[in-house]
């Protein structure tokens, strides 16, 4: 009996799996688009070539599931990127130790000009984002900023380093909601090809992560796969399918997103080993729309205005704008400091426009105090 995501991940063939996405037939796409409840194998024929030829029905079909189960909102979310250290050599991150360029971390007077910046903007959903340097940016740091920030903020999530169980339990009782954990990559070679130096270099730690997480009973687990890492991104998005499936019966309690990131230029970067088209994130994002009708599914800025505008209103519910990819970016201005380049730079308010042009509803909180949970933990 499986006892962590690992044990799941044994028994899934990389190369079987790339063939049998391969091997969906247009039979198989139009029996997936009429199931109400996917199976593995309708997913599969969904994110399958042979499903491009049906990108209209299967958008028209998200987008019902999406208006079903999240009316018309569109949450809002800004990350904090509170530090640029890092102890790891990644190939395709601009704060990878190798990279000659200037450090920073925020200090407490930083994080509250950076708060009150970013509250000024609208915000009240705020994802901390750090490098992955345990001695300076842990838990010890955590600790000593964390309470502050929430008291700021109705919600908080996290894009830092893998912590232990009990780890992630203190962050709970500290104010913090969410973590977002990618896994980059489901391929142990390819990983291993970009994860150069550091504690990242475990594949294992990194993948069991999640489970960690549900066993401390964080609210909210963030998943994906960054897009063009490997050579096939069907068979990586395939992993986060049956990641979040496991997930999902496992650790039931908790909520779960699944974000879509492709890769960005940034100092240093590699070039994507496979392309992923416009028209093929919109087929990947509907299908899991499909399989997880009460998912959050996430766009951020990586991707283009155009892009973002007319993709949202299909089956995105989770969104991030304005975002600052360096330590002090809201406050101050430091793009040298990025980690990566951002593609949508519109403000706040003219993205929420354009989502009430088309009949969204942005919403800038993840909730309040009154559906019981603590918004301001002492």
């Amino acid at each position: 009996m499986a006892t962590s995501f690992t044990d799941v991940w044994h028994q899934l063939d990389w190369a079987d799996l790339t063939l049998r996405i391969h091997s969906k037939t247009a039979s198989e796409v139009e029996q997936a688009l009429q199931s109400t409840s996917l199976t593995r194998e309708d997913f599969m024929a969904l994110i399958s070539p042979a499903a491009s030829h049906y990108l209209e029905p299967l958008a028209q079909r998200a987008q019902h599931l999406t208006r079903q189960r999240f009316g018309n909102t569109v949450s809002f979310y800004v990350p904090l990127y509170l530090s640029n250290l890092c102890a790891n050599d990644c190939t395709y991150c601009g704060f990878s130790m190798s990279n000659k360029l200037k450090r920073k971390t925020l200090d407490a007077a930083e994080i509250e000009r950076e708060c009150q910046a970013i509250r000024a903007l609208g915000f009240d959903n705020l994802l901390l984002v750090t490098g992955e340097h345990q001695s300076k940016v842990g838990m010890d740091y955590f600790r000593q900023h964390i309470p502050a920030i929430r008291r700021h903020f109705s919600s908080l999530q996290m894009e830092v380093q893998p912590l232990d169980e009990d780890e992630y339990g203190e962050l709970k009782s500290l104010g913090l909601d969410g973590v977002m954990v990618y896994q980059e990559t489901y391929h142990p070679s390819v990983y291993a090809r970009h994860h150069l130096r550091g504690n990242k270099q475990d594949f294992f730690w990194r993948l069991e992560t999640p489970d960690r997480l549900g066993r401390a009973g964080v609210d909210k687990i963030g998943l994906g796969a960054l897009i063009g890492l490997s050579d096939s991104w069907r068979t990586d998005c395939y992993m986060v399918a049956e990641h979040l499936l496991w997930l999902q019966k496992t650790y039931w309690k908790s909520r779960y997103s699944i974000s879509f990131p492709r890769l960005r230029p940034c100092a240093g970067g590699v070039e994507p080993a496979s392309i992923m088209s416009d028209s093929q994130l919109v087929q990947l994002i509907c299908a899991f729309r499909l399989l997880a009708p009460n998912v959050e599914l996430s766009l951020s800025t990586r991707e283009s205005p155009w892009f973002r505008d007319n993709v949202i209103p299909l089956a995105i519910n989770n969104v991030s704008a304005f975002s600052k990819t360096q330590p002090g970016g809201y406050a101050d201005s430091h793009p040298q400091l990025e980690q990566f380049a951002i593609h949508d730079g519109r403000t706040p308010q003219d993205v929420a426009h354009a989502l009430r042009s088309v009949g969204l509803q942005p919403v800038w909180k993840d909730w309040d105090s009154y559906l019981g949970r603590d918004s301001h933990p002492k």
